[in-house]
């Protein structure tokens, strides 16, 4: 937690998963990837490393999704774990509980789940009986 330094969104595409493919399966990527096709699976970035996922329009994912920037303006179908970033466009609509650090979210974009700030979910409280002394 403390001294580990926030990582930069990757600002190019590695890969692409194209308009009109779906994969079935699970999807685990390093960089950029963009995706405008489906993906029946979960999508996850390996970690502790810099990943950026953009979502278009067209793009669905159904599955959870776990990367430290994500851009979406598409439909996710399942949880969402943004380690760092999460912007969610105007046409994006997430169906899951959304985690995330810090995050930007556009006139029109709906989320129907919780959403869940990164501290909040560190933070415990532990209750104790107070013991009635007499």
């Amino acid at each position: 937690m403390f001294g580990k330094k926030a990582s930069k969104p990757q600002n190019r595409i590695d890969s692409l998963i194209g308009a009109g493919t779906r994969i079935e399966g699970s999807v685990s990527f390093s960089g950029g990837l963009r995706v405008d096709g489906e993906i029946q699976g979960n999508v996850t970035a390996l970690p502790d490393q810099p990943s950026t996922l953009v979502l278009s329009e067209q793009a669905r994912i159904d599955g959870e999704i776990r990367v430290s920037h994500l851009v979406v303006n598409g439909t996710i179908n399942g949880p969402v774990h943004a380690i760092e970033f999460l912007e969610l466009q105007p046409r994006s609509r997430v169906n899951g509980d959304v985690h995330y650090n810090t995050i930007e979210m556009h006139l029109g974009a709906v989320v129907d789940g919780r959403l869940v700030h990164a501290t909040s979910e560190a933070k415990t409280v532990e209750l104790k009986l107070a013991s009635g002394g007499g």
